[in-house]
Protein backbone atom coordinates (compact mmCIF):
# COMPACT_ATOMS: atom_id res chain seq x y z
CA UNK A 1 0.00 0.00 0.00
CA UNK A 2 1.57 3.30 -1.08
CA UNK A 3 1.21 6.53 0.80
CA UNK A 4 -1.77 8.44 0.60
CA UNK A 5 -3.61 6.19 -1.34
CA UNK A 6 -7.10 6.91 -0.36
CA UNK A 7 -10.30 8.27 -2.38
CA UNK A 8 -10.65 12.07 -2.35
CA UNK A 9 -13.65 14.26 -2.93
CA UNK A 10 -14.08 16.68 -6.14
CA UNK A 11 -12.66 19.76 -3.69
CA UNK A 12 -10.00 18.39 -2.17
CA UNK A 13 -6.71 20.34 -3.04
CA UNK A 14 -3.70 18.91 -1.08
CA UNK A 15 0.39 18.82 -1.38
CA UNK A 16 2.21 16.03 -0.60
CA UNK A 17 6.22 17.11 -0.32
CA UNK A 18 8.04 14.13 -1.49
CA UNK A 19 11.49 16.00 -2.05
CA UNK A 20 12.65 19.01 -2.08
CA UNK A 21 12.74 19.48 2.40
CA UNK A 22 15.73 19.86 3.92
CA UNK A 23 18.21 19.62 -0.01
CA UNK A 24 18.45 21.47 -2.60
CA UNK A 25 18.07 18.31 -4.67
CA UNK A 26 15.38 15.53 -5.40
CA UNK A 27 12.09 18.26 -6.25
CA UNK A 28 9.27 16.19 -6.46
CA UNK A 29 5.96 17.98 -5.20
CA UNK A 30 2.46 16.02 -5.58
CA UNK A 31 -1.00 18.59 -5.97
CA UNK A 32 -4.13 16.28 -5.49
CA UNK A 33 -6.88 18.18 -6.84
CA UNK A 34 -10.21 16.01 -6.36
CA UNK A 35 -9.20 13.32 -8.37
CA UNK A 36 -6.66 13.87 -10.27
CA UNK A 37 -2.81 13.11 -9.22
CA UNK A 38 -0.35 16.18 -10.49
CA UNK A 39 3.08 15.23 -9.74
CA UNK A 40 5.30 19.08 -10.09
CA UNK A 41 9.15 18.25 -10.64
CA UNK A 42 10.74 14.93 -10.90
CA UNK A 43 14.03 15.16 -9.46
CA UNK A 44 17.14 13.23 -8.66
CA UNK A 45 18.54 13.16 -4.66
CA UNK A 46 21.95 14.21 -4.51
CA UNK A 47 24.78 14.48 -1.97
CA UNK A 48 24.68 13.10 1.24
CA UNK A 49 24.47 8.92 0.60
CA UNK A 50 21.06 8.50 2.52
CA UNK A 51 19.54 11.42 0.40
CA UNK A 52 21.06 9.28 -2.61
CA UNK A 53 19.61 5.81 -1.35
CA UNK A 54 15.84 7.29 -1.86
CA UNK A 55 16.69 7.46 -5.32
CA UNK A 56 16.14 2.90 -5.22
CA UNK A 57 13.05 3.29 -3.17
CA UNK A 58 10.33 3.01 -4.21
CA UNK A 59 8.34 5.58 -4.86
CA UNK A 60 6.35 7.18 -2.49
CA UNK A 61 2.77 6.89 -4.42
CA UNK A 62 2.05 4.33 -6.81
CA UNK A 63 3.40 5.99 -10.09
CA UNK A 64 0.67 4.58 -12.08
CA UNK A 65 -1.68 6.76 -10.02
CA UNK A 66 -0.65 9.92 -10.85
CA UNK A 67 -1.95 11.70 -14.21
CA UNK A 68 0.37 14.14 -15.51
CA UNK A 69 4.01 15.56 -14.88
CA UNK A 70 4.55 19.16 -14.75
CA UNK A 71 8.70 20.20 -15.39
CA UNK A 72 9.64 23.46 -14.45
CA UNK A 73 12.79 23.38 -15.91
CA UNK A 74 15.46 20.70 -17.37
CA UNK A 75 18.46 20.58 -14.52
CA UNK A 76 18.64 17.01 -13.53
CA UNK A 77 17.66 17.91 -9.47
CA UNK A 78 13.92 18.26 -11.36
CA UNK A 79 13.85 15.73 -13.69
CA UNK A 80 16.46 13.31 -13.74
CA UNK A 81 13.89 10.67 -11.79
CA UNK A 82 11.46 11.06 -14.68
CA UNK A 83 12.77 7.65 -16.37
CA UNK A 84 12.90 6.08 -12.88
CA UNK A 85 9.34 6.98 -12.60
CA UNK A 86 7.87 5.20 -15.92
CA UNK A 87 9.82 2.31 -15.49
CA UNK A 88 8.10 1.59 -12.32
CA UNK A 89 4.62 2.75 -14.14
CA UNK A 90 4.13 5.93 -14.89
CA UNK A 91 2.07 6.21 -18.17
CA UNK A 92 0.86 10.24 -18.23
CA UNK A 93 2.14 12.80 -19.80
CA UNK A 94 4.81 15.46 -19.04
CA UNK A 95 4.28 18.89 -19.73
CA UNK A 96 6.80 21.24 -19.82
CA UNK A 97 8.27 24.46 -21.88
CA UNK A 98 9.60 23.47 -25.67
CA UNK A 99 13.27 24.80 -24.62
CA UNK A 100 13.10 21.95 -21.67
CA UNK A 101 11.62 19.57 -23.96
CA UNK A 102 14.87 20.00 -26.07
CA UNK A 103 17.15 20.12 -23.39
CA UNK A 104 15.64 16.71 -21.74
CA UNK A 105 16.04 15.43 -24.99
CA UNK A 106 20.10 16.14 -24.36
CA UNK A 107 19.89 15.50 -20.83
CA UNK A 108 17.98 12.53 -20.28
CA UNK A 109 19.98 10.20 -22.54
CA UNK A 110 23.26 11.26 -21.49
CA UNK A 111 22.48 10.99 -18.11
CA UNK A 112 20.84 7.51 -18.65
CA UNK A 113 24.17 6.31 -20.36
CA UNK A 114 26.44 7.86 -17.53
CA UNK A 115 24.74 5.55 -14.98
CA UNK A 116 25.72 2.91 -17.11
CA UNK A 117 28.82 3.77 -17.85
CA UNK A 118 29.39 3.95 -14.14
CA UNK A 119 27.86 0.57 -13.11
CA UNK A 120 30.50 -1.01 -15.34
CA UNK A 121 33.18 1.02 -14.17
CA UNK A 122 32.14 -0.08 -11.18
CA UNK A 123 31.78 -3.65 -11.96
CA UNK A 124 35.19 -3.73 -13.54
CA UNK A 125 37.44 -2.09 -10.65
CA UNK A 126 35.11 -4.35 -8.02
CA UNK A 127 34.22 -0.46 -6.30
CA UNK A 128 30.52 -1.12 -5.44
CA UNK A 129 29.37 -3.27 -2.63
CA UNK A 130 26.43 -4.56 -4.58
CA UNK A 131 27.16 -7.31 -6.96
CA UNK A 132 26.81 -6.64 -9.56
CA UNK A 133 26.42 -2.90 -9.80
CA UNK A 134 23.29 -1.80 -11.98
CA UNK A 135 22.19 1.41 -13.28
CA UNK A 136 19.33 3.59 -11.62
CA UNK A 137 17.59 3.39 -15.27
CA UNK A 138 19.17 2.75 -18.52
CA UNK A 139 18.99 4.71 -21.91
CA UNK A 140 15.69 3.04 -22.77
CA UNK A 141 13.70 4.18 -20.29
CA UNK A 142 14.90 7.75 -20.75
CA UNK A 143 13.76 7.68 -24.78
CA UNK A 144 10.33 6.16 -23.18
CA UNK A 145 9.46 9.37 -21.37
CA UNK A 146 10.90 11.63 -23.79
CA UNK A 147 8.07 10.01 -26.29
CA UNK A 148 5.64 11.35 -23.66
CA UNK A 149 6.24 14.84 -23.19
CA UNK A 150 4.52 17.48 -24.50
CA UNK A 151 5.14 20.99 -24.45
CA UNK A 152 3.25 24.51 -23.79
CA UNK A 153 4.52 27.93 -24.45
CA UNK A 154 4.82 30.06 -21.51
CA UNK A 155 1.92 32.19 -20.31
CA UNK A 156 -0.46 29.87 -22.08
CA UNK A 157 -2.72 27.99 -19.95
CA UNK A 158 -3.63 24.43 -20.40
CA UNK A 159 -5.59 21.37 -19.01
CA UNK A 160 -3.26 18.61 -17.87
CA UNK A 161 -5.90 16.66 -15.98
CA UNK A 162 -9.38 17.27 -15.74
CA UNK A 163 -10.80 20.47 -13.19
CA UNK A 164 -6.99 21.77 -13.36
CA UNK A 165 -5.54 24.30 -15.16
CA UNK A 166 -1.48 25.26 -15.13
CA UNK A 167 0.02 28.17 -16.73
CA UNK A 168 4.12 28.18 -16.88
CA UNK A 169 5.62 31.90 -16.60
CA UNK A 170 9.31 31.64 -17.41
CA UNK A 171 11.95 32.22 -14.56
CA UNK A 172 14.94 33.10 -16.36
CA UNK A 173 17.70 30.71 -14.40
CA UNK A 174 18.48 28.04 -18.03
CA UNK A 175 16.76 28.35 -21.21
CA UNK A 176 12.66 26.95 -20.77
CA UNK A 177 13.52 27.34 -16.87
CA UNK A 178 9.38 28.63 -15.51
CA UNK A 179 7.07 28.92 -12.69
CA UNK A 180 3.79 26.56 -12.52
CA UNK A 181 0.57 27.64 -11.33
CA UNK A 182 -1.67 25.18 -10.54
CA UNK A 183 -5.52 26.17 -10.71
CA UNK A 184 -8.36 24.05 -8.97
CA UNK A 185 -11.87 25.48 -8.17
CA UNK A 186 -10.62 29.12 -8.39
CA UNK A 187 -7.47 27.92 -5.76
CA UNK A 188 -3.99 28.57 -7.13
CA UNK A 189 -0.55 27.01 -6.16
CA UNK A 190 2.49 29.07 -7.54
CA UNK A 191 5.81 26.59 -7.36
CA UNK A 192 8.91 28.80 -8.03
CA UNK A 193 11.38 26.07 -9.57
CA UNK A 194 14.64 27.44 -9.48
CA UNK A 195 14.22 31.35 -9.76
CA UNK A 196 16.56 33.26 -12.07
CA UNK A 197 18.72 36.33 -11.00
CA UNK A 198 17.53 39.24 -11.92
CA UNK A 199 20.76 40.81 -14.00
CA UNK A 200 22.18 37.76 -15.07
CA UNK A 201 24.98 38.26 -17.85
CA UNK A 202 23.41 35.58 -19.83
CA UNK A 203 19.42 35.16 -18.75
CA UNK A 204 16.67 37.48 -18.69
CA UNK A 205 15.34 37.95 -15.33
CA UNK A 206 11.78 36.23 -14.27
CA UNK A 207 8.44 36.89 -14.70
CA UNK A 208 6.24 38.25 -12.01
CA UNK A 209 4.61 35.52 -9.36
CA UNK A 210 1.24 35.75 -10.07
CA UNK A 211 -1.71 36.13 -7.21
CA UNK A 212 -1.31 33.00 -5.69
CA UNK A 213 -3.12 31.57 -2.33
CA UNK A 214 0.07 29.36 -2.03
CA UNK A 215 3.69 29.62 -3.03
CA UNK A 216 5.90 27.02 -2.85
CA UNK A 217 9.52 29.03 -3.45
CA UNK A 218 13.02 27.52 -3.07
CA UNK A 219 15.87 28.57 -1.24
CA UNK A 220 19.15 27.66 -2.41
CA UNK A 221 20.72 30.98 -1.75
CA UNK A 222 17.93 31.90 0.67
CA UNK A 223 20.86 33.06 2.94
CA UNK A 224 23.37 34.26 1.10
CA UNK A 225 23.90 37.05 -0.76
CA UNK A 226 26.13 37.28 -3.84
CA UNK A 227 29.14 39.01 -4.30
CA UNK A 228 28.92 43.00 -5.34
CA UNK A 229 31.67 42.40 -7.89
CA UNK A 230 30.69 40.59 -11.33
CA UNK A 231 31.35 37.21 -12.26
CA UNK A 232 34.32 38.40 -14.70
CA UNK A 233 36.16 40.80 -12.62
CA UNK A 234 36.12 37.65 -9.76
CA UNK A 235 37.33 35.23 -12.31
CA UNK A 236 40.61 37.10 -13.91
CA UNK A 237 42.90 37.09 -11.11
CA UNK A 238 42.44 32.97 -10.38
CA UNK A 239 42.57 32.14 -13.97
CA UNK A 240 45.74 34.66 -13.98
CA UNK A 241 47.47 33.27 -11.42
CA UNK A 242 47.00 29.81 -12.71
CA UNK A 243 47.47 30.14 -16.27
CA UNK A 244 50.68 31.78 -15.58
CA UNK A 245 52.46 29.29 -13.85
CA UNK A 246 51.46 27.02 -16.37
CA UNK A 247 49.03 24.70 -14.57
CA UNK A 248 45.15 23.94 -15.24
CA UNK A 249 42.23 25.37 -14.60
CA UNK A 250 39.29 22.71 -13.84
CA UNK A 251 35.86 24.16 -13.65
CA UNK A 252 33.52 21.59 -12.98
CA UNK A 253 30.16 22.97 -14.57
CA UNK A 254 26.56 22.02 -14.64
CA UNK A 255 25.87 21.24 -18.78
CA UNK A 256 22.80 23.47 -18.91
CA UNK A 257 23.52 26.90 -18.37
CA UNK A 258 26.62 27.39 -16.18
CA UNK A 259 29.22 25.99 -18.57
CA UNK A 260 27.64 28.38 -21.66
CA UNK A 261 27.77 31.29 -18.72
CA UNK A 262 31.41 30.40 -17.71
CA UNK A 263 32.58 30.12 -21.65
CA UNK A 264 31.43 33.17 -22.62
CA UNK A 265 32.85 34.93 -19.79
CA UNK A 266 36.02 33.52 -20.44
CA UNK A 267 35.50 33.76 -24.39
CA UNK A 268 35.20 37.55 -23.56
CA UNK A 269 37.95 38.08 -21.49
CA UNK A 270 40.69 35.87 -23.79
CA UNK A 271 39.26 38.59 -26.86
CA UNK A 272 39.71 41.86 -24.51
CA UNK A 273 43.00 40.27 -23.49
CA UNK A 274 42.28 40.55 -19.48
CA UNK A 275 43.48 36.93 -18.80
CA UNK A 276 46.40 35.25 -21.10
CA UNK A 277 45.02 33.06 -24.34
CA UNK A 278 44.97 29.97 -23.36
CA UNK A 279 43.39 26.41 -25.15
CA UNK A 280 39.93 26.37 -23.61
CA UNK A 281 38.11 22.71 -24.28
CA UNK A 282 34.88 22.24 -23.20
CA UNK A 283 35.11 18.41 -22.30
CA UNK A 284 31.12 17.81 -22.41
CA UNK A 285 29.24 17.12 -25.53
CA UNK A 286 25.77 17.22 -23.98
CA UNK A 287 27.03 20.70 -22.94
CA UNK A 288 28.04 21.17 -26.96
CA UNK A 289 24.74 20.34 -28.02
CA UNK A 290 23.07 22.34 -25.62
CA UNK A 291 25.31 25.48 -26.32
CA UNK A 292 23.79 25.01 -30.12
CA UNK A 293 20.55 25.42 -28.25
CA UNK A 294 20.71 29.16 -27.62
CA UNK A 295 20.77 30.20 -31.14
CA UNK A 296 16.99 28.48 -31.20
CA UNK A 297 15.81 30.47 -28.00
CA UNK A 298 17.25 33.76 -29.12
CA UNK A 299 14.34 35.42 -27.26
CA UNK A 300 15.31 33.91 -23.84
CA UNK A 301 18.71 34.76 -22.89
CA UNK A 302 20.83 38.32 -23.62
CA UNK A 303 23.66 36.87 -25.62
CA UNK A 304 23.91 38.41 -29.01
CA UNK A 305 25.03 36.68 -32.68
CA UNK A 306 28.97 38.60 -31.57
CA UNK A 307 28.74 36.68 -28.35
CA UNK A 308 27.71 33.23 -29.59
CA UNK A 309 30.10 33.89 -32.40
CA UNK A 310 32.96 34.57 -29.82
CA UNK A 311 31.99 31.93 -27.46
CA UNK A 312 32.23 29.66 -30.49
CA UNK A 313 35.31 30.19 -31.68
CA UNK A 314 37.17 30.32 -28.66
CA UNK A 315 36.13 26.94 -27.28
CA UNK A 316 37.53 23.25 -28.61
CA UNK A 317 35.07 20.52 -28.15
CA UNK A 318 35.77 17.19 -26.77
CA UNK A 319 33.90 14.65 -28.04
CA UNK A 320 35.16 11.03 -27.67
CA UNK A 321 36.13 9.49 -24.61
CA UNK A 322 39.73 8.60 -26.40
CA UNK A 323 39.97 12.69 -27.19
CA UNK A 324 38.86 13.02 -23.02
CA UNK A 325 41.85 10.58 -21.90
CA UNK A 326 44.36 12.39 -24.24
CA UNK A 327 43.22 16.02 -23.00
CA UNK A 328 44.66 14.62 -19.14
CA UNK A 329 48.19 13.35 -20.94
CA UNK A 330 48.31 17.43 -22.05
CA UNK A 331 50.57 19.68 -20.02
CA UNK A 332 49.00 23.22 -18.85
CA UNK A 333 48.51 25.84 -19.22
CA UNK A 334 44.77 25.54 -20.49
CA UNK A 335 41.26 25.63 -19.20
CA UNK A 336 38.72 22.40 -19.16
CA UNK A 337 34.82 23.48 -18.11
CA UNK A 338 33.31 19.50 -17.62
CA UNK A 339 30.46 18.05 -15.87
CA UNK A 340 29.09 17.66 -12.88
CA UNK A 341 29.08 21.43 -11.89
CA UNK A 342 29.41 19.35 -7.57
CA UNK A 343 31.67 16.70 -9.02
CA UNK A 344 29.58 13.98 -8.26
CA UNK A 345 30.13 12.33 -11.72
CA UNK A 346 31.23 13.08 -15.15
CA UNK A 347 34.26 13.27 -17.19
CA UNK A 348 35.48 15.93 -14.52
CA UNK A 349 36.28 13.47 -12.29
CA UNK A 350 39.18 11.91 -14.46
CA UNK A 351 39.95 15.52 -14.90
CA UNK A 352 40.26 15.36 -10.71
CA UNK A 353 42.65 12.39 -10.90
CA UNK A 354 45.12 13.39 -13.75
CA UNK A 355 45.41 17.29 -12.34
CA UNK A 356 44.19 17.18 -8.73
CA UNK A 357 47.48 15.96 -6.89
CA UNK A 358 49.38 18.93 -8.67
CA UNK A 359 49.30 22.16 -6.90
CA UNK A 360 50.42 24.66 -10.24
CA UNK A 361 46.71 23.59 -10.74
CA UNK A 362 43.54 25.03 -9.97
CA UNK A 363 39.76 23.68 -9.67
CA UNK A 364 37.13 26.77 -10.03
CA UNK A 365 34.30 25.62 -7.84
CA UNK A 366 31.01 28.26 -9.75
CA UNK A 367 28.27 28.21 -7.38
CA UNK A 368 26.77 26.17 -4.65
CA UNK A 369 27.74 23.18 -3.64
CA UNK A 370 25.09 21.07 -2.48
CA UNK A 371 25.93 18.77 1.23
CA UNK A 372 27.30 15.64 0.96
CA UNK A 373 29.27 15.96 -2.77
CA UNK A 374 32.72 16.11 -3.38
CA UNK A 375 32.17 19.99 -4.11
CA UNK A 376 31.10 20.76 -0.83
CA UNK A 377 34.05 18.26 0.76
CA UNK A 378 36.40 20.95 -1.03
CA UNK A 379 34.90 24.00 0.56
CA UNK A 380 35.11 22.43 3.22
CA UNK A 381 38.81 22.04 2.76
CA UNK A 382 39.26 18.84 2.23
CA UNK A 383 41.71 17.23 0.34
CA UNK A 384 41.87 13.96 -0.23
CA UNK A 385 38.61 12.54 -2.33
CA UNK A 386 37.57 8.88 -2.97
CA UNK A 387 36.92 8.92 -6.40
CA UNK A 388 35.87 5.31 -8.29
CA UNK A 389 37.05 4.08 -5.30
CA UNK A 390 40.66 5.19 -4.87
CA UNK A 391 42.01 7.95 -2.42
CA UNK A 392 43.24 11.43 -4.60
CA UNK A 393 45.45 13.41 -2.89
CA UNK A 394 43.78 17.19 -4.10
CA UNK A 395 47.11 20.04 -3.90
CA UNK A 396 45.72 21.92 -6.45
CA UNK A 397 44.75 25.36 -5.58
CA UNK A 398 40.51 25.74 -4.42
CA UNK A 399 38.42 28.40 -5.40
CA UNK A 400 35.08 29.02 -5.03
CA UNK A 401 32.86 31.89 -6.97
CA UNK A 402 29.91 31.67 -6.08
CA UNK A 403 28.71 34.99 -8.38
CA UNK A 404 28.62 32.12 -11.03
CA UNK A 405 25.20 30.82 -9.47
CA UNK A 406 22.30 31.33 -11.99
CA UNK A 407 20.43 31.24 -8.90
CA UNK A 408 18.64 34.67 -6.98
CA UNK A 409 20.11 35.11 -4.01
CA UNK A 410 18.37 36.32 -0.69
CA UNK A 411 17.47 39.58 -1.28
CA UNK A 412 16.67 38.38 -4.90
CA UNK A 413 13.91 35.94 -3.81
CA UNK A 414 12.45 38.14 -1.97
CA UNK A 415 12.28 40.63 -4.01
CA UNK A 416 10.44 38.43 -6.88
CA UNK A 417 8.41 37.09 -3.94
CA UNK A 418 7.28 41.14 -4.07
CA UNK A 419 6.03 41.18 -7.77
CA UNK A 420 3.27 39.20 -6.23
CA UNK A 421 -0.48 40.32 -7.26
CA UNK A 422 -1.80 39.47 -3.95
CA UNK A 423 -0.52 38.59 -0.43
CA UNK A 424 -0.70 34.83 -0.27
CA UNK A 425 -2.29 32.67 2.50
CA UNK A 426 1.19 30.55 3.30
CA UNK A 427 4.93 30.31 1.84
CA UNK A 428 6.07 26.76 1.94
CA UNK A 429 10.44 27.25 1.30
CA UNK A 430 11.63 24.40 -0.54
CA UNK A 431 14.49 23.59 -2.17
CA UNK A 432 17.51 24.49 -0.16
CA UNK A 433 19.90 23.29 2.97
CA UNK A 434 18.12 23.86 6.63
CA UNK A 435 19.91 26.81 7.47
CA UNK A 436 19.03 28.53 3.94
CA UNK A 437 15.80 27.06 3.93
CA UNK A 438 15.09 28.98 7.58
CA UNK A 439 16.83 32.03 6.99
CA UNK A 440 14.83 32.87 4.70
CA UNK A 441 11.46 32.02 6.35
CA UNK A 442 12.47 34.65 9.12
CA UNK A 443 13.25 37.26 6.40
CA UNK A 444 9.35 36.66 4.66
CA UNK A 445 7.83 36.51 8.04
CA UNK A 446 9.51 39.69 8.99
CA UNK A 447 10.10 41.64 6.33
CA UNK A 448 7.28 40.67 4.33
CA UNK A 449 4.71 39.84 7.15
CA UNK A 450 3.48 36.63 5.30
CA UNK A 451 2.97 33.00 6.63
CA UNK A 452 5.84 30.84 5.97
CA UNK A 453 6.64 27.61 6.70
CA UNK A 454 8.91 24.80 6.11
CA UNK A 455 7.47 21.43 4.61
CA UNK A 456 9.19 18.06 6.08
CA UNK A 457 9.96 15.20 3.57
CA UNK A 458 6.88 13.29 3.04
CA UNK A 459 4.65 16.10 4.81
CA UNK A 460 0.92 15.93 3.77
CA UNK A 461 -0.97 19.08 3.38
CA UNK A 462 -4.29 20.00 3.30
CA UNK A 463 -4.39 23.43 1.59
CA UNK A 464 -7.70 24.44 2.69
CA UNK A 465 -7.45 23.51 6.23
CA UNK A 466 -3.33 24.63 6.10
Amino acid sequence: MYMNDQPHDAACFSVVFLGGTDTVTGSRYLVQAGDARVLVDCGLFQGYKPLRLRNWLPFPVDPASIDAVLLTHAHLDHSEYLPRLFKQGFRGCVWCTPATRDLCRILLPDAARLLEEEARHANQRGSSKHHPAEPLYIEEDAQRCLERMRVVDASAPIKPVPGVTATFRKQGHILGAASVSLVHRGRRITFSGDVGRSNDPVMRPPAELPASDWVVVESTYGNRHHPAASLTDLLIEPIRRTLGRGGVVMIPAFAVGRAQLLLHVIATLQAERRIPRAPTYLNSPMAKDVTLLYGKYRDEHLLDDAALKRLHATTRIVNSIEESKALNRRQGPMIIVAGSGMLTGGRILHHLIAFGPDPRNMILLPGFQAGGTRGAALVRGERLLRIYGQDVAIRAEVVQVEAASAHADADELLNWLRTAQATPRRVFITHGEPDAADALRLAIERQLHWSACIPEYLQHIDLDSG
